[in-house]
């Protein structure tokens, strides 16, 4: 069976919630299937990452974003309706690949990794094969939850693209043989949209064996956050955390440090880094694993919070107990609950925050192992794919050509 995955980032390397699960995609299916991978990439870092890809067994077409370019084509096109997802994630290069593979090695199936490569599923070439997209999380509720709490302009341009995207994601997901997304909140989200569509979820799993300590739990009242830090939602609740809850944590223990781990920072949160307060803002690091795993707590304060958050799954995997925001805990699944503590005020999110540092480190340790991650490997949560994409490829008959949107 060939099966051609578009994917929105080379999945590679698996470092940002977007890549990781791709990469755990490409992981599961080259053994099994002629694996073919068309990405876009944003960057000649990520460009260079192809190989990598390559070595996991899959054949791999990459086309570079211009960024640039696109931004001026989204300013213009902000006076339309086409969401600013597809203006912002194209390249002229990529309809060639898709055309040149369609002809030398037609799929059997696509598989479309978020609604920003459903766009080429549901269009010639590609729009004359079975479609299974993963869809991941609804795109358009997030850009909702956004401009629900973002100020102005930027209130009125996520409430734009949440309004252009949903008809988009309605269709594609109607179109398609099945769409899948990461938890129950987002299936329900998406029979909503599209109750005509196929909906399955695939939730994301954790890689525990790779994040267990190596070594017993801190002493030193360390808190961490990991996150991709030129992210709208990431910078939203580290700006929150550190200006509204660090100072009230600080004010009880004087001694804790705080710790945000992740590439791109942006001006505001680079200007948050301080000796006096306790934190460091460290950029883009070679292994996160050891910012885990010399931490004593871990907090996911996102005010906005779509999907499954990885990053909650891997502090819980490192044996951090996590102290989260209601959004982020809905998404979790309920064995990895248990490990967290919820609060959306300051307050609030001080208190947790400072009950848990007050523990012995056994303590905080064994509140984070009462998540049970046996049944959340990667290759347990993926284990239906393969059989979803024979059976959509199965489905193929003269006459299943599907209409391009």
């Amino acid at each position: 069976m060939r099966v051609l995955f578009l994917t929105h980032r080379l999945p590679y390397a698996p470092n940002r919630g977007d890549r990781i699960r791709a990469f755990q995609i490409v992981r599961a299916l080259a053994p099994r299937v002629d694996l073919e991978v068309a990405s876009l990439a944003h960057d000649a870092d990520e460009l260079a990452q192809a190989s990598r890809v390559r070595d996991l067994g899959a054949r791999v077409s990459v086309a570079r974003v211009p960024w640039l370019r696109n931004s001026m084509r989204a300013a213009v096109a902000l006076g339309g309706t086409q969401p600013l997802t597809h203006v912002m994630l194209d390249a002229s290069d990529l309809a060639s690949s898709l055309a040149r593979i369609v002809f030398e090695r037609p799929p059997d199936v696509v598989l479309a990794y978020c609604s920003g490569m459903a766009r080429f599923a549901v269009q010639p070439p590609l729009s004359a094969f079975p479609l299974v997209l993963d869809l991941v999380d609804v795109d358009s509720a997030k850009w909702a939850a956004l401009a629900a709490s973002a100020s102005w302009p930027k209130r009125w341009v996520f409430a734009r693209e949440a309004r252009c995207l949903a008809p988009f994601e309605r269709e594609a997901a109607a179109s398609a043989y099945a769409t899948i997304v990461v938890n129950d909140r987002e299936r329900d989200a998406l029979r909503e949209l599209a109750p005509t569509a196929s909906v399955l979820v695939l939730p994301n799993g954790v890689d525990a064996a790779h994040l267990h300590a190596q070594s017993p739990p801190v002493e030193e009242p360390r808190v961490v956050f990991c996150g991709v830090m030129n992210y709208a939602p990431n910078v939203e609740g580290v700006l929150w955390f550190a200006r509204t809850v660090w100072p009230l944590v600080r004010a009880k223990r004087p001694d804790a440090a705080f710790a945000i781990v992740g590439s791109h920072p942006t001006a505001a949160v680079r200007r948050l880094a301080s000796d006096e307060l306790g934190i460091a803002v460290t950029g883009t690091v070679s292994d996160v694993r050891r910012y885990l795993w010399s931490a004593a707590v871990a907090v996911t304060p996102l005010m906005t919070a779509r999907g499954v958050q990885n990053k909650v799954l891997e502090a819980v995997a490192a044996g951090l107990p996590t102290v989260t925001t209601s959004p982020v805990f809905r998404g979790l699944p309920g064995d990895v609950r248990l490990a967290c503590r919820v609060a959306d005020a300051p307050e609030e999110f001080a208190h947790e925050t400072l009950s848990l540092l007050s523990l012995m480190p056994a303590e905080r340790r064994a509140i984070a192992q009462r998540a049970d991650l046996t049944a959340l490997t990667w290759d347990t949560q993926l284990s239906p794919l393969h059989a979803l994409l024979t059976e959509a490829a199965g489905s193929r008959a003269g006459s299943h050509a599907r209409s391009p949107l």
